[in-house]
């Protein structure tokens, strides 16, 4: 029986993103699949429905999941969304199981098969499948127009008959793909950049972008390509340093997180109090509890010396057509493998589905999810 690949609207409403585009439904029709799509699913990604072709446009949440063998989602499934799929379905899409555990227990009660994206291993034949990154280099790109449009100066040099403009002087924490990104936008509007990472690897790729690493002289290379957790005299070593570029940057950019835990702490209170007027700090941790001890999620603090704290949520949904556009080819590359003669075959022996499985066969399999759900 052909597989039949279900697409909704996100309810949340800060959620623009759609997970199905469609230049990727073609491609999945290709492989054999059928398509049925919620009408309107695409519209707050400017994807009409008439762009889609070849696609069964369902008129309601209901008619979609009664049809679909796999549904593709952008969040966390709703608990009503697991209540309308059959038993043995397959959801794809970002879990944050750390934070679902009620959505866990319920995939797992209905047996139904899940994969969480942001477990998708980081190896070299799963780049393409990697909506982390993806998604990352959305953020950094759009914190850099974030940090310049509340800035109250110019980002690059001016010679003007009024004298010359100094450029501004941005400063990024954190050289992921958000991170990078953000030096790349913040280099391409003229300012002058500094970036710092913990990881010395990542020296050489901020140099070649054209900004200075900041050295602190503590490395702490992780498993994964992330960071591991620094020790405390580490985390004061790295402060003081850090503290004195800090003062003197026009803008912060801060991109450090750590997988299902809890944001690291970089900036503190004194560090935001020894800016200048009018300098800028954008968390791209927010949502994860900050890197900045002054940060409020989806907001803006502005303190008593004059220093702007952004906090955003989602930025990737801020720029939905092409967030949109890069996860859904993320999503085809992860199933196409698992579509034979548009049949679904999932591979168990494949690291990628692997790793990547969160429930499956009313068990938990994402060991570190299954651990948090015994201490409840």
């Amino acid at each position: 029986m052909p597989v039949c690949i279900g697409v909704l609207k996100e309810p949340a409403a800060e959620e623009a993103r759609v997970a199905l585009t469609p230049d990727v439904a073609a491609k999945f029709v290709e492989l054999g699949a059928t398509i049925a799509m919620q009408a309107g699913a695409g519209e707050r990604s400017h994807f009409t429905d008439q762009s889609y072709k070849g696609v069964q446009l369902k008129s309601s949440e209901p008619d979609v999941l009664a049809a679909a063998s796999v549904l593709l989602k952008v969040q966390p499934p709703t608990m009503a969304e697991i209540d309308g799929l059959p038993a043995g379905a397959v959801v794809v899409g970002f879990m944050q199981a750390h934070r679902e555990l009620d959505m866990v227990r319920r995939l797992r009660d209905r047996r139904i098969t899940s994969f969480a994206v942001e477990l998708i291993p980081r190896i070299s034949r799963a780049q393409s499948m990697d909506a982390l990154s993806s998604q990352a280099a959305v953020a950094g790109y759009k914190a850099a127009l974030l940090a310049a449009n509340a800035l109250d100066k110019f980002l690059p040099m001016l010679t003007t008959a009024a004298g010359t403009i100094r450029p501004a002087q941005v400063l990024v924490i954190g050289a992921g793909v958000a991170g990078l990104q953000a030096i790349a936008t913040s280099r391409r509007l003229g300012a002058i950049v500094e970036a710092y990472d913990v990881r010395a690897a990542t020296k050489e790729q901020i140099q070649s972008l054209g900004a200075k690493f900041v050295d602190t002289g503590v490395a702490a290379e992780g498993s994964g390509g992330y960071a591991r957790e620094l020790t405390e005299e580490e985390k004061a070593k790295q402060q003081a340093i850090l503290n004195s570029h800090i003062a003197k940057a026009d803008a912060v950019i801060t991109t450090a997180a750590i997988p299902g835990r809890a944001a690291p702490r970089i900036i503190s209170r004194a560090a935001v109090e020894a800016m200048g007027s009018g300098a800028v700090i954008v968390d791209l941790a927010a949502e994860s509890g900050g890197n900045c001890e002054l940060t409020v999620a989806g907001e803006t603090v502005v303190t008593e010396n004059g220093v702007k704290i952004l906090g955003p949520r989602n930025l990737p949904s801020e720029l939905a057509r092409h967030a949109s556009q890069m996860y859904a080819r993320n999503l085809l590359n992860f199933l196409q493998p698992a579509i034979k003669n548009g049949e679904l075959a999932i591979d168990w022996q494949d690291e990628v589905f692997a790793q990547s499985v969160l429930t499956h066969d009313g068990q938990v399999k994402h060991a570190g999810t299954a651990k948090l759900l015994a201490g409840t």
